[in-house]
């Protein structure tokens, strides 16, 4: 089942809730932070998280974790899997994945590549921001939002058919034990 995996990936992962609850810097959410939902796994809360954390993941700033964690609070995701899944772009995938939103971001504004030979650095990115800025938050947009929405509906498209599945089996087990 669905849930037993997350969990066991959670208890790895994450810290123990009551600890992150008590935590000093997070004290000034109060009781938002005790809310059900954001450390429960139901299919609404896991498919929630993964809304916001892939969405999350492709804010290019390095405030993804606190603007996942927020949003987790506000849409009652679950927290952990939220702040967690920012964690897709990550200093290793970030070069190719910001490229990759880059050149989406031209498809979507219709331009041509500025240079074909452009080389997606650090020093050239801040040396070309100005040619390169809106195609490249354009294409981090897009990308949110289509991860998002893949994320939200494949999550709770996957976890019915698991339900389902183990229904099902159980149906025929309990055939089998009549017969």
């Amino acid at each position: 089942m669905p849930k037993k995996r997350i969990q066991q990936l959670i208890d790895k992962l994450i810290p123990d809730p009551e600890v992150i609850k008590r935590h000093k810097s997070l004290q000034f959410l109060g009781d938002k932070l005790h809310a059900p939902n954001l450390w429960h796994l139901n299919r609404r809360s896991i498919a929630m998280a993964f809304a916001v954390g892939l969405f999350c993941a492709w804010i290019p700033t390095p405030t993804q974790m606190a603007i996942a964690a927020a949003a987790a609070i506000y849409f009652s995701a679950n927290l952990p899997l939220s702040v967690g899944l920012v964690w897709i772009t990550n200093p290793i995938t970030m070069p190719p994945l910001f490229y990759f939103a880059y050149r989406v971001g031209l498809l979507a504004m219709g331009q041509p590549s500025s240079a074909d030979d452009f080389e997606f650095t650090l020093s050239t990115m801040l040396s070309g921001l100005g040619d390169i800025w809106q195609p490249f938050l354009l294409g981090c947009l897009i990308l949110g939002i289509l991860s998002s929405a893949g994320g939200y509906f494949g999550m709770k498209y996957y976890w019915q058919h698991r339900i389902a599945k183990k229904w099902k089996e159980r149906k025929k087990s309990r055939l089998k034990g009549k017969g």
